[in-house]
């Protein structure tokens, strides 16, 4: 008997896996997510950002201190890495016809004060403007003219310092008590897309699969019908075969994707493989499985196809905040560090990270993989749950309509 059931289990669940697959093959909006968003996205995305690396920004600058500080800074900035001093303008107008024209990519202004300031050991400033069309330019305007400003608050302390009577031996060890120097492991050159696509490249399996599973369902639903309709041989356990069926379907698909995008796309722009493939291969596993029942999920109250849309536009951009890569998670009010726990990205990118940018070993993300085994535990019983719950609406609609 017990042989018969465990049969007859796992012929519904092929059942049911080949018919989910035969439902996306022939749903043209699920394959071009699957297979433009899958394999062309990634791709896409590494050409934007493929010149990582921007030196000699075009600045242009405008100095109305006209004073010695101002001149000093000017040269400091111009010989960074990050910053060409292309103009000097008399006023701010004809920096901003500079700007308009594209000429240059932002603008640095030395007020009148700025040098009187100085002399009076009060707070100086100086403003910068950047061209925001590309975040590189933001980020080179603003590295090199805080790098020369750093430079240069240590000289102005240790210079009043010397005026104050101390020796320069003196002067020297109070502003620069411990000696350091800043190492950067594993992004040396502050390439903009080592830091960003290593944080983006699982967000896209997660993302992919979730709203390629929305369009399927929302489909079903315009369609009137249910991805949850289950035979009326199936009890309340045979839920877990429409689950797992479904599931294998999605699983199958994405390690193959997750493997494309997590692997060979790197290998592809030269981007840091630091990692193992066999640790690398375990993440993905768990990962992808936590991805499929997370997507299951979420995808019941999905009513309409076009609702995949608007949840990509609105999701997308919390969904990478989320994942810590530009801002620590230690940092996040308690709402947004709670909120980040619903999607499997959060800890799947941290752990990609560290094993694929980083080189660390499996010990060092078992924190992250215990989450992704946690959320995937609850996931299976919520998307177990909601199955169950449609299909016992469905067939009480069924005998409602009947009586």
């Amino acid at each position: 008997m017990k042989t018969n059931y465990v049969k007859a289990w796992f012929q519904d669940a092929l059942g049911i896996f080949n018919h989910e697959l035969k439902n996306i093959l022939q749903d043209g909006g699920v394959m071009i997510i699957f297979v433009v968003a899958g394999f062309l996205y990634p791709i896409l995305y590494n050409f934007v950002y493929k010149n990582g690396i921007l030196e000699e920004t075009p600045i242009a600058v405008v100095d109305d201190a006209a004073c010695a500080d101002s001149r000093r800074l000017i040269r400091e900035m111009d010989a960074t890495r990050e910053i060409s001093i292309e103009r000097r303008c008399t006023d701010m107008e004809e920096a901003k016809d500079l700007f308009q024209k594209r000429k240059v990519n932002g603008i640095i202004y030395f007020p009148s004060d700025f040098g009187d300031r100085l002399a009076a050991r009060e707070t100086a400033t100086f403003s910068i403007y950047a061209d925001m069309s590309s975040f590189l330019y933001y980020k080179n305007l603003l590295m090199g003219s805080e790098f020369v400003m750093l430079h240069e608050i240590n000289a102005i302390k240790v210079e009043r310092m010397r005026l104050d009577g101390l020796t320069d031996a003196q002067a020297d060890a109070s502003v620069r008590a411990v000696r350091y120097e800043d190492v950067n492991p594993y992004n040396r050159a502050f390439s903009y897309s080592i830091f960003l696509i290593s944080a983006i490249l699982l967000l896209i399996i997660q993302q992919v699969m979730f709203y390629g599973m929305s369009m399927s369902v929302g489909t079903m639903r315009e369609e009137n019908r249910s991805f949850a309709s289950l035979p009326d041989t199936y009890t309340g356990h045979g839920v877990g075969r429409v689950v797992l069926g479904r599931g294998a379907v999605y699983w199958l698909i994405f390690m193959i994707i997750g493997i494309y995008v997590a692997c060979i796309v790197p290998a592809l722009f030269g981007f840091p493989q630091r990692g193992r493939f066999s640790d690398i291969f375990l993440l993905l596993t768990i990962f992808v499985t936590v991805c499929v029942f997370f997507s299951m999920t979420w995808t019941t109250l999905v009513t309409r196809r076009e609702s995949a849309f608007l949840l990509f536009l609105f999701m997308s951009p919390i969904c990478v905040f989320l994942t810590g890569f530009s801002w620590p998670t230690t940092a996040f009010p308690g709402f947004w560090k709670v909120f980040s726990w619903l999607f499997p990205s959060t800890f799947g990118c941290q752990a990609f990270i560290n094993l694929n940018t980083a080189g660390a070993g499996l010990e060092v993300v078992v924190p992250q993989l215990q989450a992704l085994c946690l959320q995937g535990a609850i996931y299976f019983i919520l998307a177990c749950g909601a199955i169950y719950v449609e299909n016992f609406v469905l067939k009480y609609r069924a005998a409602s309509q009947k009586d």
